[in-house]
């Protein structure tokens, strides 16, 4: 792999390929934002390089009903097509309970706060509340 940063001891899951970990700060302000100015709650990023292989970082937000998260996701998925990001997969918009968009680099579930608290995922990524990204 000629275009790895691997440092010696350092696992396969820790490895950015790319090398280059500007677009995904500049995707995760771009979410973060745009979630911030939609009034979504509770905003929590997780960053999760070199503790999963799947994404690097996990974006956690409430909306205050199911209409509200569709909102969220719908201005959220626009954004994100406008930044060049338009792949993203989305599930969950049918109900708007959980809504999961999956960028590749960054994974963003919206839910209700009924929700949210019944599957905790900050808990299970050891995540406190005081992490709280606003």
């Amino acid at each position: 792999m000629e275009n790895s940063h691997r440092v010696e001891g350092e696992t396969a899951a820790a490895v950015r390929v790319t090398g280059d970990e500007a677009p995904v700060e500049a995707l995760e302000t771009i979410i973060l934002d745009t979630l911030d100015d939609d009034k979504a709650e509770d905003i929590v990023a997780i960053d999760l390089r070199g503790k999963s292989s799947v994404t690097d970082f996990m974006v956690i937000a409430s909306g205050r009903s199911a209409r509200h998260v569709n909102a969220l996701a719908d201005h959220l998925l626009r954004e994100l097509k406008e930044n060049g990001a338009g792949s993203a997969r989305v599930e969950g918009l049918q109900a708007c309970d959980w809504v999961l968009i999956d960028t590749g680099d960054i994974v963003v579930h919206l839910f209700r706060p009924e929700v949210r608290s019944f599957y905790n995922l900050e808990k299970m990524w050891s995540v406190d509340s005081e992490t709280a990204a606003s």
